[in-house]
């Protein structure tokens, strides 16, 4: 790297759990700190946990989709968390386990720390 090549911003956004508004808060943020020049090159890592406490899972998801027309110069890198995991098995878009048990056997031991943990329980949208 020559002295004149500044190394590529990296951003990383993880826990998102679908508080879209929340999202658009932290993204507007980052717009407005980071100088244009390097915002519009950044590469920007989502560390999963795009759903399931907060109601508007769909909205975030949308967010990513738009992303690359938005931000063609952008690098985005989308890392699936336990609770996208979990969203999959619900969809039935994973293969069982192995042992024949359902997926919701897995969750048992959280079962416990919900209420702590503030997982959304309102109307699905």
């Amino acid at each position: 790297m020559s002295e004149t090549t500044k190394p590529r911003v990296v951003i990383c956004v993880g826990d998102i759990h679908g508080f879209f508004d929340k999202l658009q808060n932290l993204w507007s943020n980052l717009e407005s700190t980071i100088h244009p020049s390097e915002f519009e090159t950044a590469t920007v890592i989502f560390l999963g946990d795009y759903c399931d406490r907060g109601p508007a899972t769909r909205h975030v998801i949308d967010f990513f989709i738009g992303l690359p027309p938005r931000y063609p110069r952008q690098k985005h890198v989308f890392i699936s968390g336990n609770h996208d995991f979990a969203f999959a098995a619900f969809l039935r878009l994973l293969p069982p386990p192995p042992d024949g048990s359902p997926f919701s056997e897995g969750w048992k031991e959280y079962e416990a720390s919900e209420d702590r943990e503030g997982w959304y329980k309102g109307d699905v949208t």
